[in-house]
């Protein structure tokens, strides 16, 4: 297979990047062996020490296998890979277009946010409730500014997943709304409609504070698949939830 030699900048990042997107796309099946080290940096014109450190990266995303002194073999992405490799992903819109990616982001995001409203409700912490009361009251006041409603949309988030009391929810919404991907990618004009639905968020917070699960979780869904039923622009890499 023929790879593209690249810029002495950053080699490991293009042999990474290369390597992880003939792996996704199934160029290399899973459990076919990759090319030795010594053959990829010929391919790659680099040194091994590049092609090792992809390799490690690979092998953290669940790609591959590197066993010591021996093959590197290419494992299922679709069985070991985690959300850091659809992170990863948001370099390479050959692979998984960008717009599949997040609009998948944007389905989980509404999956974790939907549970963790119902839970924010039934496990009512005192503490976290009324900060989020208070986010919801005061985030009316930003409209119609929609860069500074999506940034309070993270923090009032951020109180209904920790809320919850759900660690798994807490670390998969921080990889929902930080690095390359992120709901962010899509600006806050494609998601007009749930943002500036200031009614809404007081209703998802008033019914966390009254401790009505059924119906938090309606009023989180209402908020959270509006990006889903109207059409959005995918552009930008503004770290926004």
């Amino acid at each position: 297979m023929a790879f593209v030699p690249v810029p002495r900048a950053s080699v490991s990042d293009h042999v990474f990047g290369q390597l992880r997107d003939a792996i996704v796309s199934g160029r290399y099946r899973p459990d076919e062996t990759l090319p030795g080290e010594r053959e990829l940096a010929a391919a790659f014109a680099v040194n091994r020490h590049a092609v090792r450190e992809a390799l490690r990266r690979l092998q953290q995303l669940g790609l591959v296998r590197v066993s010591q002194g021996g093959a590197t073999r290419v494992l299922d992405w679709r069985v070991h890979a985690g959300l850091d490799l659809a992170l990863s992903l948001t370099q390479s819109g050959d692979v998984l277009p960008v717009e599949t990616l997040v609009r998948d982001m944007l389905e989980m995001r509404a999956c974790v946010g939907v549970d963790a409203a119902r839970l924010c409700a039934e496990r009512g912490d005192p503490a976290v409730t009324a900060a989020l009361v208070r986010a919801a009251e005061e985030y009316g006041t930003l409209a119609p500014d929609l860069d500074r409603m999506a940034a309070a949309n993270i923090t009032i988030w951020r109180l209904v997943v920790r809320g919850s009391g759900n660690t798994a929810y807490l670390l998969a919404f921080n990889s929902l709304v930080a690095g390359a991907l992120a709901v962010g990618d899509v600006p806050p004009a494609g998601r007009a409609a749930e943002l500036l639905d200031v009614a809404g968020h007081r209703r998802l917070a008033a019914a966390i504070a009254a401790g009505q699960g059924t119906a938090a979780a309606r009023h989180a869904q209402a908020l959270l698949t509006a990006p889903l039923t109207t059409p959005t622009t995918v552009s930008g890499r503004e770290n926004r939830a």
